[in-house]
């Protein structure tokens, strides 16, 4: 008979996703051209390096989202420089990512179930349970991004890899 198999932890679901989201993205961080991280476009766009500089720094959302129980706009917070190079822009993801799986894979069940908050000053945009936030706040948050990053580079005719299964620029068949 089949043993039957324990439905997945709230930490085991974040971890999961965590890892495959990472994998994908630093595939796209990798294709960032620095000489290009000025370019945008549209006027309303985030340059390619401010944008590809708040993706991995969403990481840190995660480390913060563990480790307060509130998010609030209001309070004032540093804006992060654009790193000069790719190499150095995969050093601050990679060392992102590095503390984002430890602040997760240190989570216990009852501290993904506490209630998380954000808000802008007395305005509550939501709150949801802290594992709800990880996949969908901070994690899913990345993948958007990402998603746009994709489009930077095919817009600058930068060959595409592969996320969710092959590209145009890396399909075989």
């Amino acid at each position: 008979m089949a043993e039957e198999s324990k439905p997945l932890t709230v930490k085991q679901m974040a971890l999961g996703d965590l890892e495959q989201e990472l994998a994908s993205t630093r595939k796209i961080l990798e294709r960032m051209p620095a000489e290009q991280f000025g370019w945008k476009p549209h006027a309303k766009s985030m340059s390619l390096g401010e944008l590809a500089t708040h993706t991995s720094n969403l990481l840190q959302w995660i480390v913060m989202t563990i480790k307060f129980d509130e998010f609030d706009f209001a309070k004032p917070s540093p804006s992060p420089e654009v790193p000069a190079t790719t190499a150095d822009l995969l050093a601050v993801y990679d060392q992102n990512a590095a503390a984002a799986r430890e602040a997760v894979a240190a989570a216990d069940e009852t501290l993904l179930n506490r209630p998380w908050t954000l808000r802008n000053g007395e305005m509550v945009f939501f709150t949801q349970p802290t594992g709800s936030v990880l996949r969908s706040f901070c994690i899913s948050h990345m993948v958007h991004h990402r998603g746009q990053l994709s489009v930077y580079l095919r817009l600058l005719d930068i060959p595409v890899p592969p996320t969710y299964g092959p590209t145009a620029d890396e399909a075989s068949f």
